[in-house]
């Protein structure tokens, strides 16, 4: 599917990134996923849009506070203000309030009852990413979670998203829908040794890949780390890997039967 004409309310749309050195990452995600960058402006905080043959696929920021690089995931929503509205009453939070962002969008930045922290988008001029499932961009988003019930509870209120299990093996994860039948993104349940404490509640983001292997040495070679080397699963063949500011991401090569 490398054209995306819409989103569903609730349906993963866009993914960033907050890095301590634009130019670094810029020149990793290129080498690593023949990312064409487009760095931005002072003005609009070096924020660089990241696109394959023309058609954006993510974008890297600055890195807004100290601690974590991370990868945002974005939901989109047809009214921001309401979908905010619920959260709280949900038993989630409200990180940063709705506000404009020129005139691509609005944004609002949410926790979830786990503490997953998830950013939500209502378009404007820019709808999201202009292709998914094609090696290099997004192909899933994924809820990492210890709070399995809460969650499945509080993504359905605000976002109408149905929670249905999925018969994968005996891990417990749980595949979003949205409004519309669409399946939308997934949820796995940190249960077990596999699990360190420290790791708290978190959104994954996927990157469709040719050749997991590859990509996974590339990533080493290039600065990065696997911390969860080359694995097959149910799906397809995937990996976590580490950019070099220790930014987590998946990387999936899915199984044609699965898809």
């Amino acid at each position: 599917m490398p054209e995306v004409p819409s989103f569903e309310n609730g349906m993963p749309c866009w993914i960033d990134i907050g890095v301590p050195d634009i130019a670094a990452a810029g020149a990793f995600y290129s080498a690593l996923f023949g990312w064409e960058i487009e760095y931005g402006p002072e003005e609009i905080g070096f924020y660089s849009m990241c696109r394959i043959g023309g058609r954006d696929v993510a974008a890297i920021g600055a890195q807004q506070a100290p601690g974590m690089v991370v990868w945002a995931t974005y939901l989109s929503v047809d009214d921001l203000d309401a979908s905010v509205a619920k959260v709280e009453s949900a038993g989630g939070s409200i990180i940063v309030p709705p506000m404009d962002v020129m005139t691509f969008g609005r944004m609002a930045i949410i926790a979830d009852p786990g503490g997953a922290v998830v950013s939500l988008w209502q378009k404007r001029d820019h709808a999201g990413v202009g292709m998914m499932g094609e090696p290099g961009s997004m192909c899933w988003n994924e809820l990492m979670t210890r709070h399995v019930d809460e969650s499945l509870a509080f993504y359905r209120e605000v976002f109408g998203l149905e929670g249905r299990q999925a018969d994968l093996d005996d891990s417990g994860y749980v595949e979003f829908f949205a409004a519309g039948g669409h399946r939308v993104g997934g949820l796995m349940p940190m249960v077990g040794e596999t699990w360190p404490a420290e790791i708290p509640d978190h959104w994954m983001v996927y990157f469709a890949v040719d050749d997991p292997d590859a990509t996974a040495a590339r990533c080493i070679e290039l600065g990065g780390q696997a911390p969860v080397p080359p694995t097959d699963i149910p799906p397809g063949r995937f990996a976590v890997l580490n950019d070099p500011f220790g930014g987590h991401f998946s990387i999936l090569r899915l199984d044609p039967r699965t898809s």
